[in-house]
């Protein structure tokens, strides 16, 4: 598979969530998926347990019927008063791409079941039930590698979109896989070819903001 002449800070900053551009009608092939993963399996894992497993779902049946949970969970989301489309109204340049995001989360939500792939990345947890407390160490030995299989996608010209609303039917879609009781899902990544190559940096609250030298009340160097 040819993989497309990007720098790693070009991968890094136009690896975007595709939603509304993903080719809904043309195949993934099998071995591109795996290759993708073979590459997301060399991301971190803590105390090396690499406790992660992926579930891709290509059977056409099982991706209309995880899309029909997904579409429920962004209709709710969608119908609440924390949904993305109504953040920032104060601001009109951010209102004005959260509304883009919103809409383009409302068709994810229609068309999640034709996406050709759908991977969902999981981690083995002990008797299934999460630890109280601070989860960093749990999660952090999962996302990274979901990433990492976002950048491979990329680069081989894959689409992809970062998506967690499934989980409101966590406990369904587990049923319908299969899955065992201490294998919990952290995400549901569709994945296609994309339409379009107009790929580039988003626009991002200014480091200078969120940055802190030596504690919190300080600021960075601008």
């Amino acid at each position: 598979m040819t993989i497309l002449p990007l720098s790693p800070d070009e991968l890094l900053t136009t690896t975007r969530s595709v939603r509304k551009r993903l080719d809904l009608r043309r195949p993934v092939p099998a071995e591109l998926v795996r290759e993708c993963l073979e590459i997301a399996l060399q991301a971190p894992s803590g105390g090396n347990r690499q406790g992660w497993h992926w579930i891709v779902v290509t059977d056409p049946g099982l991706r209309a019927r995880i899309g029909d949970y997904y579409g429920r969970s962004v209709r709710a989301y969608h119908a609440s008063g924390s949904s993305a489309g109504k953040l920032f109204q104060d601001d009109p340049d951010r209102a004005a791409t959260q509304r883009r995001i919103s809409d383009s989360s409302a068709y994810l939500g229609e068309h999640m079941g034709e996406v050709p792939v759908l991977v969902i990345p999981c981690i083995e947890v002990p008797g299934g039930g999460f630890p109280e407390g601070n989860q960093a160490g749990l999660w952090g030995s999962l996302l990274p590698a979901a990433w990492s299989y976002m950048l491979a996608a990329r680069a081989r010209g894959l689409g992809t979109a970062w998506t967690t609303l499934h989980l409101a039917y966590e406990s369904e879609i587990a049923e319908l896989l299969g899955l065992p009781a201490e294998v919990r899902q952290g995400a549901l990544i569709p994945t296609a070819y994309y339409t379009g190559d107009t790929f580039k940096p988003a626009p991002r609250v200014p480091l200078d903001q969120v940055l802190h030298l030596d504690g919190w009340s300080r600021p960075g160097p601008s």
